[in-house]
Protein backbone atom coordinates (compact mmCIF):
# COMPACT_ATOMS: atom_id res chain seq x y z
CA UNK A 1 0.00 0.00 0.00
CA UNK A 2 1.39 3.35 -1.05
CA UNK A 3 2.27 5.99 1.65
CA UNK A 4 -1.09 6.42 3.53
CA UNK A 5 -1.87 10.34 4.40
CA UNK A 6 -4.21 10.73 7.43
CA UNK A 7 -6.22 14.07 8.37
CA UNK A 8 -6.31 14.90 11.81
CA UNK A 9 -9.45 16.65 13.00
CA UNK A 10 -8.93 17.91 16.30
CA UNK A 11 -9.04 20.59 18.11
CA UNK A 12 -7.56 20.25 21.13
CA UNK A 13 -3.79 20.65 21.01
CA UNK A 14 -2.68 17.87 23.42
CA UNK A 15 -4.83 15.25 21.91
CA UNK A 16 -2.96 16.41 18.68
CA UNK A 17 0.21 15.94 19.92
CA UNK A 18 -0.25 12.66 21.12
CA UNK A 19 -1.83 11.25 18.22
CA UNK A 20 1.56 12.77 16.19
CA UNK A 21 3.28 11.32 18.56
CA UNK A 22 1.63 7.61 18.75
CA UNK A 23 2.31 7.33 14.77
CA UNK A 24 6.16 8.45 15.08
CA UNK A 25 6.74 6.17 18.14
CA UNK A 26 5.94 3.02 15.58
CA UNK A 27 7.67 4.77 12.54
CA UNK A 28 3.89 4.50 10.73
CA UNK A 29 4.24 4.72 6.63
CA UNK A 30 1.81 7.83 6.89
CA UNK A 31 1.69 11.77 6.40
CA UNK A 32 -0.22 13.43 8.98
CA UNK A 33 -2.00 16.46 8.28
CA UNK A 34 -4.23 18.33 10.45
CA UNK A 35 -7.31 20.55 10.99
CA UNK A 36 -9.33 22.05 13.69
CA UNK A 37 -12.35 22.64 12.37
CA UNK A 38 -14.63 20.54 10.14
CA UNK A 39 -14.81 23.50 7.81
CA UNK A 40 -11.23 23.47 7.24
CA UNK A 41 -11.54 19.56 7.04
CA UNK A 42 -13.85 19.24 4.33
CA UNK A 43 -11.41 21.99 2.15
CA UNK A 44 -8.34 19.61 3.03
CA UNK A 45 -10.89 16.19 2.63
CA UNK A 46 -10.08 15.13 -1.42
CA UNK A 47 -6.54 14.65 -0.68
CA UNK A 48 -6.92 12.13 2.39
CA UNK A 49 -6.83 8.79 2.24
CA UNK A 50 -7.99 8.48 5.97
CA UNK A 51 -9.62 10.69 8.41
CA UNK A 52 -9.31 10.90 12.00
CA UNK A 53 -12.56 12.71 13.54
CA UNK A 54 -12.90 14.09 16.75
CA UNK A 55 -16.33 14.12 17.54
CA UNK A 56 -16.47 17.73 19.62
CA UNK A 57 -15.48 19.97 17.42
CA UNK A 58 -15.94 24.41 17.66
CA UNK A 59 -18.33 23.55 14.58
CA UNK A 60 -19.56 21.00 15.31
CA UNK A 61 -20.83 18.18 17.87
CA UNK A 62 -21.76 14.58 18.04
CA UNK A 63 -22.52 12.70 14.67
CA UNK A 64 -23.03 15.65 12.47
CA UNK A 65 -20.06 16.44 11.95
CA UNK A 66 -19.62 12.40 10.76
CA UNK A 67 -22.47 12.76 8.34
CA UNK A 68 -21.31 15.98 6.59
CA UNK A 69 -17.77 13.94 5.83
CA UNK A 70 -19.42 10.74 4.62
CA UNK A 71 -21.66 13.40 2.43
CA UNK A 72 -18.74 14.29 0.18
CA UNK A 73 -18.02 12.42 -3.21
CA UNK A 74 -14.25 11.79 -2.27
CA UNK A 75 -14.17 8.05 -1.27
CA UNK A 76 -11.81 8.56 2.10
CA UNK A 77 -11.76 5.86 5.15
CA UNK A 78 -13.35 7.54 8.45
CA UNK A 79 -11.83 6.51 12.24
CA UNK A 80 -13.84 8.32 14.78
CA UNK A 81 -11.83 9.62 17.90
CA UNK A 82 -13.89 9.66 21.33
CA UNK A 83 -13.41 9.76 24.78
CA UNK A 84 -14.19 7.35 27.17
CA UNK A 85 -18.04 9.02 28.26
CA UNK A 86 -18.74 9.23 24.52
CA UNK A 87 -18.04 5.26 23.77
CA UNK A 88 -21.89 4.74 22.69
CA UNK A 89 -21.25 7.36 19.97
CA UNK A 90 -18.59 5.82 18.67
CA UNK A 91 -20.70 2.74 18.40
CA UNK A 92 -23.34 4.93 16.61
CA UNK A 93 -20.96 6.03 14.32
CA UNK A 94 -19.62 3.11 12.89
CA UNK A 95 -23.28 2.17 12.04
CA UNK A 96 -23.95 5.17 10.34
CA UNK A 97 -20.27 4.62 8.22
CA UNK A 98 -17.77 5.00 9.81
CA UNK A 99 -14.76 2.30 9.59
CA UNK A 100 -14.05 2.51 12.94
CA UNK A 101 -14.03 4.07 16.20
CA UNK A 102 -10.96 4.49 18.36
CA UNK A 103 -10.94 6.09 22.43
CA UNK A 104 -8.74 8.49 23.30
CA UNK A 105 -6.34 7.11 26.02
CA UNK A 106 -6.98 3.57 25.27
CA UNK A 107 -5.11 2.95 21.83
CA UNK A 108 -1.23 2.94 21.44
CA UNK A 109 0.65 3.59 18.48
CA UNK A 110 0.64 0.28 17.03
CA UNK A 111 -3.24 0.13 17.65
CA UNK A 112 -3.77 3.44 15.68
CA UNK A 113 -1.09 2.60 12.97
CA UNK A 114 -3.14 -0.92 12.09
CA UNK A 115 -6.55 0.65 12.16
CA UNK A 116 -5.75 3.40 10.00
CA UNK A 117 -4.27 0.18 7.75
CA UNK A 118 -7.17 -1.80 8.14
CA UNK A 119 -9.93 1.38 7.42
CA UNK A 120 -7.79 2.10 4.27
CA UNK A 121 -7.95 -1.44 2.95
CA UNK A 122 -11.05 -1.69 3.78
CA UNK A 123 -12.29 1.57 1.79
CA UNK A 124 -10.56 0.83 -1.25
CA UNK A 125 -12.12 -2.49 -1.06
CA UNK A 126 -15.74 -1.30 -0.98
CA UNK A 127 -14.56 1.53 -3.98
CA UNK A 128 -13.29 -0.95 -6.09
CA UNK A 129 -16.37 -3.26 -5.85
CA UNK A 130 -19.14 -0.11 -6.04
CA UNK A 131 -16.92 0.53 -9.28
CA UNK A 132 -16.89 -2.83 -10.78
CA UNK A 133 -21.18 -3.10 -9.75
CA UNK A 134 -21.37 -0.05 -11.03
CA UNK A 135 -19.72 -0.88 -14.36
CA UNK A 136 -22.00 -4.30 -14.59
CA UNK A 137 -25.16 -2.34 -14.24
CA UNK A 138 -24.10 0.19 -16.89
CA UNK A 139 -23.01 -2.67 -19.26
CA UNK A 140 -26.01 -4.17 -18.50
CA UNK A 141 -27.64 -1.32 -19.22
CA UNK A 142 -26.15 -0.32 -22.54
CA UNK A 143 -26.64 -4.24 -23.52
CA UNK A 144 -30.32 -3.98 -23.26
CA UNK A 145 -30.30 -0.58 -24.88
CA UNK A 146 -28.20 -1.70 -27.89
CA UNK A 147 -30.13 -4.81 -28.45
CA UNK A 148 -33.53 -1.96 -29.28
CA UNK A 149 -30.60 0.29 -31.73
CA UNK A 150 -29.63 -3.17 -33.18
CA UNK A 151 -32.66 -4.98 -34.63
CA UNK A 152 -33.52 -7.83 -36.76
CA UNK A 153 -33.97 -6.50 -39.54
CA UNK A 154 -37.28 -7.81 -41.63
CA UNK A 155 -35.90 -9.00 -44.90
CA UNK A 156 -37.29 -11.01 -47.70
CA UNK A 157 -35.73 -12.84 -50.28
CA UNK A 158 -32.29 -13.05 -51.56
CA UNK A 159 -32.07 -10.18 -54.35
CA UNK A 160 -31.41 -7.61 -51.60
CA UNK A 161 -28.84 -8.07 -49.00
CA UNK A 162 -28.90 -5.74 -45.73
CA UNK A 163 -25.35 -5.21 -43.68
CA UNK A 164 -24.60 -3.19 -41.05
CA UNK A 165 -22.46 -1.80 -38.39
CA UNK A 166 -22.54 -0.01 -34.81
CA UNK A 167 -19.64 1.49 -32.88
CA UNK A 168 -20.39 3.13 -30.04
CA UNK A 169 -18.35 6.30 -29.31
CA UNK A 170 -15.11 7.51 -27.23
CA UNK A 171 -12.77 5.74 -25.24
CA UNK A 172 -15.08 4.25 -22.92
CA UNK A 173 -17.42 2.94 -25.49
CA UNK A 174 -20.78 4.99 -25.01
CA UNK A 175 -23.61 4.07 -26.21
CA UNK A 176 -25.55 7.05 -28.43
CA UNK A 177 -28.65 7.83 -30.09
CA UNK A 178 -27.69 6.06 -33.38
CA UNK A 179 -30.43 3.60 -34.80
CA UNK A 180 -31.88 1.98 -37.67
CA UNK A 181 -33.82 -0.54 -39.16
CA UNK A 182 -35.17 -2.54 -42.41
CA UNK A 183 -38.23 -3.54 -43.21
CA UNK A 184 -39.15 -5.79 -46.42
CA UNK A 185 -43.12 -5.72 -47.50
CA UNK A 186 -44.63 -8.88 -49.02
CA UNK A 187 -44.63 -7.57 -52.20
CA UNK A 188 -41.18 -7.19 -52.29
CA UNK A 189 -40.76 -3.03 -51.41
CA UNK A 190 -37.67 -1.89 -48.91
CA UNK A 191 -38.22 0.22 -46.03
CA UNK A 192 -34.76 1.60 -44.54
CA UNK A 193 -34.45 4.51 -41.93
CA UNK A 194 -30.84 5.52 -40.17
CA UNK A 195 -31.00 8.06 -37.72
CA UNK A 196 -29.45 10.32 -34.92
CA UNK A 197 -30.55 11.42 -31.62
CA UNK A 198 -28.33 14.52 -30.78
CA UNK A 199 -26.02 13.31 -27.50
CA UNK A 200 -24.80 10.57 -25.92
CA UNK A 201 -25.81 8.31 -22.86
CA UNK A 202 -28.70 6.47 -21.73
CA UNK A 203 -31.08 8.95 -22.28
CA UNK A 204 -30.75 9.84 -25.88
CA UNK A 205 -30.09 5.66 -26.81
CA UNK A 206 -33.62 4.95 -25.07
CA UNK A 207 -34.98 8.02 -27.19
CA UNK A 208 -33.53 6.48 -30.15
CA UNK A 209 -35.51 2.83 -29.18
CA UNK A 210 -38.22 4.44 -29.07
CA UNK A 211 -38.38 5.95 -32.28
CA UNK A 212 -37.39 3.06 -33.93
CA UNK A 213 -39.92 1.03 -32.70
CA UNK A 214 -42.22 3.30 -33.45
CA UNK A 215 -40.94 3.60 -37.30
CA UNK A 216 -40.93 -0.33 -37.57
CA UNK A 217 -44.64 -0.02 -35.90
CA UNK A 218 -45.74 2.79 -38.82
CA UNK A 219 -43.98 0.82 -41.95
CA UNK A 220 -45.47 -2.04 -40.80
CA UNK A 221 -48.77 -0.69 -40.89
CA UNK A 222 -48.38 0.86 -44.27
CA UNK A 223 -48.07 4.08 -43.58
CA UNK A 224 -46.85 6.67 -46.43
CA UNK A 225 -42.96 7.22 -46.15
CA UNK A 226 -43.45 11.08 -45.74
CA UNK A 227 -46.52 10.55 -43.11
CA UNK A 228 -44.09 8.39 -41.18
CA UNK A 229 -41.20 11.09 -40.46
CA UNK A 230 -44.37 13.75 -39.60
CA UNK A 231 -45.30 11.32 -36.75
CA UNK A 232 -41.85 10.56 -35.62
CA UNK A 233 -41.43 14.19 -35.55
CA UNK A 234 -44.33 14.84 -33.51
CA UNK A 235 -43.13 12.01 -31.10
CA UNK A 236 -40.11 13.53 -30.50
CA UNK A 237 -41.76 16.22 -29.56
CA UNK A 238 -43.68 14.70 -26.72
CA UNK A 239 -40.88 11.57 -25.96
CA UNK A 240 -37.60 14.09 -25.84
CA UNK A 241 -36.38 14.84 -22.28
CA UNK A 242 -35.02 18.07 -22.92
CA UNK A 243 -36.13 20.87 -24.94
CA UNK A 244 -34.64 21.23 -28.27
CA UNK A 245 -33.40 18.05 -28.38
CA UNK A 246 -33.69 16.91 -32.30
CA UNK A 247 -33.26 13.69 -34.14
CA UNK A 248 -31.64 13.51 -37.43
CA UNK A 249 -33.05 10.79 -40.15
CA UNK A 250 -32.54 9.08 -43.90
CA UNK A 251 -35.44 7.13 -45.04
CA UNK A 252 -35.13 5.02 -48.45
CA UNK A 253 -37.65 3.06 -49.92
CA UNK A 254 -36.48 0.95 -52.69
CA UNK A 255 -39.21 -0.07 -55.14
CA UNK A 256 -39.76 -4.10 -55.78
CA UNK A 257 -37.74 -4.27 -59.09
CA UNK A 258 -34.76 -2.51 -57.20
CA UNK A 259 -34.63 0.12 -60.22
CA UNK A 260 -35.31 3.07 -58.25
CA UNK A 261 -35.27 4.70 -54.58
CA UNK A 262 -36.81 7.42 -52.77
CA UNK A 263 -35.16 9.41 -50.51
CA UNK A 264 -35.85 10.92 -47.55
CA UNK A 265 -33.04 13.43 -45.74
CA UNK A 266 -34.48 15.23 -42.22
CA UNK A 267 -31.19 17.03 -41.62
CA UNK A 268 -28.93 13.67 -41.84
CA UNK A 269 -26.05 13.04 -44.64
CA UNK A 270 -27.12 11.76 -47.52
CA UNK A 271 -26.79 8.34 -49.16
CA UNK A 272 -23.91 7.34 -51.77
CA UNK A 273 -24.82 5.27 -54.46
CA UNK A 274 -21.72 2.77 -54.79
CA UNK A 275 -21.93 1.21 -58.67
CA UNK A 276 -18.70 -1.11 -59.34
CA UNK A 277 -15.72 1.34 -58.14
CA UNK A 278 -17.38 4.20 -58.59
CA UNK A 279 -19.35 6.82 -56.02
CA UNK A 280 -21.76 8.42 -56.67
CA UNK A 281 -22.96 11.44 -53.80
CA UNK A 282 -27.11 12.04 -54.33
CA UNK A 283 -28.07 15.76 -54.23
CA UNK A 284 -29.28 17.53 -51.83
CA UNK A 285 -31.73 19.67 -52.80
CA UNK A 286 -34.64 17.76 -51.57
CA UNK A 287 -33.13 18.13 -47.90
CA UNK A 288 -35.47 18.82 -44.82
CA UNK A 289 -34.66 19.93 -41.32
CA UNK A 290 -33.99 17.34 -38.36
CA UNK A 291 -36.96 15.93 -36.59
CA UNK A 292 -37.83 18.09 -33.58
CA UNK A 293 -36.86 21.23 -34.60
CA UNK A 294 -39.61 23.68 -36.59
CA UNK A 295 -43.37 22.61 -35.47
CA UNK A 296 -44.95 22.38 -39.35
CA UNK A 297 -41.87 20.96 -40.93
CA UNK A 298 -42.36 18.35 -43.71
CA UNK A 299 -40.37 16.30 -45.90
CA UNK A 300 -40.48 15.26 -49.09
CA UNK A 301 -38.97 12.43 -51.36
CA UNK A 302 -36.08 12.55 -54.14
CA UNK A 303 -36.06 10.06 -57.00
CA UNK A 304 -32.75 8.33 -57.32
CA UNK A 305 -32.57 5.52 -60.39
CA UNK A 306 -30.68 2.70 -59.19
CA UNK A 307 -28.38 0.84 -62.44
CA UNK A 308 -27.75 -2.61 -62.57
CA UNK A 309 -25.63 -4.05 -59.62
CA UNK A 310 -25.34 -1.06 -57.49
CA UNK A 311 -25.26 -0.62 -53.70
CA UNK A 312 -26.38 2.09 -51.51
CA UNK A 313 -24.16 2.91 -48.25
CA UNK A 314 -26.38 4.85 -45.61
CA UNK A 315 -24.28 6.22 -42.30
CA UNK A 316 -24.62 8.83 -39.43
CA UNK A 317 -22.19 11.62 -39.08
CA UNK A 318 -19.89 9.84 -36.53
CA UNK A 319 -18.08 7.84 -39.59
CA UNK A 320 -17.10 10.94 -40.99
CA UNK A 321 -16.46 13.45 -37.78
CA UNK A 322 -13.67 11.65 -36.72
CA UNK A 323 -10.19 14.01 -36.98
CA UNK A 324 -7.22 12.77 -39.82
CA UNK A 325 -3.85 13.06 -37.99
CA UNK A 326 -1.58 15.79 -39.20
CA UNK A 327 -4.85 17.68 -40.85
CA UNK A 328 -6.99 20.21 -38.34
CA UNK A 329 -10.01 19.38 -41.05
CA UNK A 330 -12.06 16.05 -40.06
CA UNK A 331 -12.91 13.48 -42.37
CA UNK A 332 -15.74 14.83 -44.43
CA UNK A 333 -17.72 13.12 -47.02
CA UNK A 334 -15.56 14.04 -49.94
CA UNK A 335 -12.50 11.78 -48.11
CA UNK A 336 -14.83 9.21 -47.10
CA UNK A 337 -15.99 8.94 -50.84
CA UNK A 338 -11.63 8.78 -51.28
CA UNK A 339 -11.68 5.67 -49.07
CA UNK A 340 -14.55 3.71 -50.26
CA UNK A 341 -12.79 4.40 -53.88
CA UNK A 342 -9.60 3.35 -52.51
CA UNK A 343 -11.11 0.06 -50.77
CA UNK A 344 -13.64 -0.76 -53.85
CA UNK A 345 -10.41 -0.52 -56.52
CA UNK A 346 -8.27 -2.60 -54.21
CA UNK A 347 -11.58 -4.94 -54.15
CA UNK A 348 -12.65 -5.45 -57.47
CA UNK A 349 -15.33 -8.28 -56.26
CA UNK A 350 -16.36 -6.65 -52.95
CA UNK A 351 -19.73 -6.71 -54.26
CA UNK A 352 -19.73 -10.68 -53.29
CA UNK A 353 -18.21 -10.12 -49.43
CA UNK A 354 -20.07 -6.24 -48.46
CA UNK A 355 -19.22 -7.07 -44.75
CA UNK A 356 -15.63 -6.88 -46.01
CA UNK A 357 -16.27 -3.68 -47.60
CA UNK A 358 -17.86 -1.97 -44.11
CA UNK A 359 -14.68 -3.82 -41.94
CA UNK A 360 -12.15 -2.24 -44.31
CA UNK A 361 -13.96 1.27 -44.21
CA UNK A 362 -14.26 1.68 -40.47
CA UNK A 363 -10.83 0.46 -39.69
CA UNK A 364 -9.38 2.76 -42.41
CA UNK A 365 -11.73 5.72 -40.98
CA UNK A 366 -10.03 4.68 -37.34
CA UNK A 367 -6.98 4.43 -38.42
CA UNK A 368 -7.11 8.02 -39.98
CA UNK A 369 -8.50 9.57 -36.27
CA UNK A 370 -5.51 7.70 -34.09
CA UNK A 371 -8.19 5.65 -32.76
CA UNK A 372 -11.52 5.32 -31.50
CA UNK A 373 -14.20 8.00 -32.85
CA UNK A 374 -15.70 10.05 -30.82
CA UNK A 375 -19.26 9.90 -31.86
CA UNK A 376 -21.05 6.67 -32.06
CA UNK A 377 -21.23 5.13 -35.56
CA UNK A 378 -24.21 3.13 -37.49
CA UNK A 379 -23.24 2.16 -41.48
CA UNK A 380 -25.55 0.23 -43.01
CA UNK A 381 -24.84 -1.40 -46.95
CA UNK A 382 -27.91 -2.45 -48.83
CA UNK A 383 -26.83 -4.47 -52.05
CA UNK A 384 -28.61 -5.56 -54.98
CA UNK A 385 -27.56 -9.16 -55.58
CA UNK A 386 -28.88 -9.76 -59.37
Amino acid sequence: MDRISVLLVEDDEGDAVLVEALLDEVEADVSLHRARTLREAERLLPNADCVLLDLGLPDTTGLDGLTRLLGHPAPVAIIVLTGLNDEHQGTRAVAAGAEDYLVKGQVDGVGLARSIRYAVGRKRAEETHRQLREEQLLAAEKTRLERGLLPSPILHGEDLEVKFRYRPGGSRMLLGGDFFDAVRASDGTLQVIIGDVCGHGPDEAALGVFLRIAWRALVLAGQEPSRVLRTLHEILEHERHQPGLFTTACMVTISPDRRWARVYLAGHPEPMLLVGDRVVELPRDRAGLPLGVLPDSTWSGLDVPLPPGWSMLLYTDGLVEGRVLGDVERLGSERLIELIGDITGERPGWAREPSALLDDLIARVKELNGGELDDDMAVLLITDRD
